[in-house]
């Protein structure tokens, strides 16, 4: 075994090992939640992270017969609100739900206080998504060979939106790099907060999930170039993937799942993950879900843990060849 399998190998063996730490007797989650729940958003009010988590938590308050609030604390790139679950009590009453930025900041930030491998304990992944090439309207471009021609021939005169530490920012840094585009970047504290901005043409390109502008795709508002989806979108069959184009590198998606603070009891960390996989297969959250044009994932809490420390290697590659730098 090389060093870089042995590294993915030991990464994988130690956030698995988190998954099952301090196993306490079965009493201490029959008990189990006594009290509300906290679940922490490091994202915006009504971004599709947002409503999502906020559509499961309706659900987890009946499989827990408790309440389940939602403390938004966006900022940062997701750091100010990863920060703060990381030194919650390990009691499971606050939890994290985080995206692929959890993993994705740390690499890109040397002085963030938290490691998602040491601080955190995986307990569920909740779904998976692509994001698109979405450019204004008023760009004269159809396709992603006339966008690039055009952002080449107009150098600096297009902007880049993208909430700051998330897919949408890598796939939008990594493609202008990949073509060696010369457009301004413009961070957001969310995606949701791009959108108006794009209408207004002070946005040109975005990299949103399809389902953020697929309404605004059908009136002709946004243009859709490509999806980063293995697949076409089905809501979206004309639209290329990156791959069919020879873009192979920005065939990335978006994750998210749940987290707790590392050291919370292993029984209450499944009994939480049999909660939101029970939750994530209501025909009313599948519906839910569908309609935010998310793809649900069931499994257990050592499944996301094995999955999770595959993509770290797989994101530090990434992070590096987008020359995305901390802000």
């Amino acid at each position: 075994m090389d060093r870089s399998a042995a590294g993915t190998f030991a990464s994988v063996v130690a956030i698995a090992a988190l998954a099952l730490i301090g196993k306490p007797s079965a009493a201490d989650a029959q008990g189990f939640p006594s009290k509300p729940v906290r679940i922490i958003v490091p994202y915006t009010p009504g971004s599709p992270n947002d409503v999502m988590v906020r559509l499961l938590a309706q659900q987890l308050q009946g499989k827990l017969g408790q309440a389940v609030v939602i403390d938004n604390k966006p900022g940062g790139g997701t750091t100010i609100g990863s920060k703060a679950a990381a030194v919650a009590p390990r009691d499971g009453y606050t939890l994290l739900f985080a995206s692929s930025a959890l993993v994705v900041e740390p690499i890109l930030n040397k002085q963030i206080e938290y490691d998602p491998e040491k601080d955190f304990t995986p307990i569920a992944f909740i779904a998976r998504n692509s994001c698109l090439l979405a450019i204004n309207a008023q760009v004269p471009a159809n396709s992603v060979k006339e966008f690039v021609a055009y952002a080449k021939a107009n150098p600096g005169k297009l902007s880049l939106g993208f909430a700051q530490g998330t897919v949408s920012q890598f796939l939008g840094e990594y493609f202008n790099r990949l073509h060696g585009l010369d457009i301004t970047s413009v961070p957001y504290r969310g995606g949701a907060l791009v959108i108006p901005d794009m209408l207004g043409g002070r946005i040109h390109v975005y990299w949103p999930t399809p389902a953020t502008v697929l309404p605004l795709i059908r009136e002709g508002r946004i243009k859709a170039l490509a999806t980063s989806s293995p697949e076409r979108n089905p809501d979206l069959p004309d639209v290329p993937t990156v791959k069919e184009l020879g873009l192979d590198e920005l065939s990335l998606e978006f994750w998210a799942g749940m987290w707790a603070p590392v050291g919370v009891p292993a029984d209450i960390v499944e009994k939480l993950n049999a909660a939101i996989n029970e939750a994530l297969q209501s025909p009313e959250m599948i519906a839910n879900m569908k309609k935010l044009g998310f793809e649900t994932r069931i499994g257990s809490s050592q499944d996301f843990a094995v999955f999770v420390a595959a993509e770290i290697p797989r994101w530090t590659a990434v992070v590096k060849a987008s020359g995305v730098k901390s802000q």
